[in-house]
């Protein structure tokens, strides 16, 4: 009998262990699973921008907007690229069409890339930063991450005009907490074997290195590393 006893505990006992373990396997899969679910990756990325990103002089789909669909495809991120960029548009432009794609495409992330086009024609930088700002407001008020494309003009605007054009950008990607990509034109602008014959607009092979330059600091607003 108390051999039975015995076996009988020892029995329970291991039975125990295994349910023990089982319940500590079912909740680390639910701690897993609750974990995915939490983050979810953007379906709708929305570009607002200007002939750099309208694909101006170029064959349809090579531009970096398209590229940067091609890429998002190869991390296996199921978000669409929307680009509502269009050539010639200012942040005024920008401002005033924001509130319907905003309600047509209700984007995750918005990537502004405006401002170049206001210098071209002597807008006041007051005007421009208060455009910039009210897009950057109306995107977060409906919770979508915002990433600033920063641009930088050439010299003979004026050193003070130039350094504060530029200067623009850095401080409301500071004052908002929003994402900034520095210079738009990075290890482009200087190279005119990169660009069209305006020597104006990067040409197509510019534009992988253009998307190079803005992926840095659109990573973290996809969940990726």
């Amino acid at each position: 009998m108390q051999g039975n006893r015995a076996r009988g505990s020892a029995t329970g006992a291991v039975r125990h262990t295994v349910a023990m373990w089982l319940w500590r396997l079912l909740a680390g899969v639910a701690l897993v699973l609750a974990a995915t679910s939490a983050y979810s990756a953007p379906k709708t990325l929305l570009v607002l921008g200007d002939s750099l990103s309208a694909e101006y002089g170029l064959e349809r789909g090579t531009g970096w907007t398209a590229l940067l669909q091609q890429r998002l495809q190869q991390h296996k991120l199921a978000t669409t690229v929307v680009n509502a960029s269009i050539s010639g548009d200012t942040t005024i432009g920008g401002k005033n069409r924001l509130p319907a794609l905003m309600s047509q495409h209700k984007p995750d992330v918005l990537v502004i890339e405006l401002g170049s086009n206001d210098a071209l024609r002597g807008l006041p930088l007051k005007t421009s930063q208060d455009n910039l700002q009210a897009m950057i407001t109306l995107a977060r008020q409906q919770q979508a991450k915002v990433l600033l494309v920063g641009m930088q003009i050439p010299p003979n605007y004026g050193p003070d005009y130039t350094r504060r054009f530029s200067a623009m950008y850095q401080d409301l990607a500071k004052s908002n907490k929003v994402a900034l990509v520095p210079f738009f034109m990075e290890g482009i602008a200087a190279d005119l074997s990169l660009f069209q014959a305006d020597r104006i607009h990067p040409n197509e092979q510019a534009q992988p290195r253009l998307l190079d330059n803005v992926w840095p600091a659109l990573k973290p607003l996809l969940g990726l590393k």
